[in-house]
């Protein structure tokens, strides 16, 4: 027989494949049972999704709570993130018997002109596409007021919250928590990978969201801690992994759970029961995935400007990149101006290939910043 693959990167994380996180969940956990809306910070791809999801999963939610997900990454307006919510709390709650069902054709009226049945399940299905939202306003409404009378509490998770920061409507986030702030049957969760943008809504007491929800960190995962992790599920399946190899792969990476995980889960794969994966075969298995994915960061450069490239590889270079439209930083990577560097720093923060912590900058992607000094 096969041994199942433990390294999940994609889907949902059986919780026994689950990696750590005891006291972020457990405070998570604590916040979602103390009635309080939550602020999820996390680089993209450190587990943060998976961590919602793995709390979702607990019996003190899962018994007392309805949940909804959505991820808004790739919205642009009011009514795409008002399709997006309509049609989670759509189809969680038609699926949960007559009564809700009754409960969504009387509230979310403005949305059921085109909802039709599932001939196998017989469940309503959401059949309304984007365009179909008229007033997406009032569509939002309906939709909180479904969330206020579902009977259970609901927690809301709002994946890449930051992003209604670039919707093309004025006062989104004044309209938002209007509607949030009257809500008594519904929490939210606030997730978001730009943590300059997620902290400056909710520490800027000029903005609507000032401190309305509690503001949780999450990090990656200790070195530690993930090599424990590693190590036994190589030999629970008969395998070994060297210190070496591990420390290669978290230190290549920086940490980053989904890299690790990518990596490891390779590692897994390409040691026989009773093999030893080692440094070696780890150096060769990120060298092939960073060719592998050659042609995706090449598309992504060619649509970049020499400035912004540049910038690009002279952060990679220095990793993490401090004071980087000084004088010194310019000269050192003979970069054109400060000037030409701010207006580059502002398009690559935008396209999300560039995060800004601690006065620091870095390459998002892990694996990007691999190729580019490659």
């Amino acid at each position: 027989m096969i041994a199942i693959n433990p390294f999940i990167v994609t889907g949902k994380i059986p919780t026994e494949l689950f990696c750590d996180r005891k006291e972020e969940s457990e405070r998570l956990l604590r916040s979602m049972t103390n009635g309080a809306n939550i602020v999820l910070m996390a680089p993209r791809r450190t587990g943060k999704t998976q961590l919602i999801y793995y709390c979702f999963d607990k019996r003190i939610i899962s018994e007392n709570y309805i949940t909804f997900f959505i991820d808004i990454l790739k919205t642009t307006s009011l009514q795409e993130f008002t399709y997006e919510l309509g049609k989670a709390v759509f189809n969680t709650l038609a699926s949960r018997g007559k009564k809700m069902q009754k409960l969504l054709m009387a509230t979310m009226q403005s949305l059921t002109g085109n909802i039709g049945f599932d001939p196998v399940t017989a469940l309503p299905t959401f059949g309304i596409s984007i365009g179909d939202i008229r007033n997406p306003s009032y569509s939002l409404e309906e939709i909180f007021k479904t969330l206020e009378n579902a009977g259970k509490k609901c927690i809301v998770a709002i994946d890449e919250f930051q992003q209604i920061t670039n919707y093309q409507e004025n006062n989104i986030e004044a309209e938002l928590r209007s509607h949030i702030q009257k809500m008594t049957n519904t929490q939210f969760i606030f997730a978001g990978s730009e943590r300059h943008l997620i902290e400056e809504m909710f520490l800027n007491s000029a903005r609507p969201f000032y401190n309305s929800a509690d503001i949780q960190s999450l990090e990656e995962i200790e070195e530690e801690k993930y090599a424990d992790f590693a190590r036994h599920h190589f030999i629970a399946n008969g395998k070994r992994i060297e210190d070496e190899a591990i420390h290669y792969i978290y230190q290549t990476f920086d940490g980053n759970t989904y890299y690790n995980q990518k990596a490891m889960r390779e590692a897994f794969a390409c040691t026989p029961v009773e093999g030893l994966c080692t440094k070696t075969t780890a150096e060769q298995l990120v060298m092939l995935m960073t060719k592998e994915s050659e042609r995706h960061y090449s598309e992504i450069m060619a649509r970049l400007s020499l400035p912004q490239k540049e910038l690009l590889y002279a952060i990679a270079k220095d990793h993490r990149a401090r004071q980087i439209t000084s004088g010194t930083f310019i000269r050192r990577h003979s970069l054109k101006s400060a000037s030409s560097v701010q207006s580059a720093i502002k398009k690559l923060t935008e396209y999300g290939l560039l995060t800004y912590k601690a006065g620091e900058y870095s390459i998002a992607d892990q694996l990007m910043r691999l190729w580019l000094i490659s």
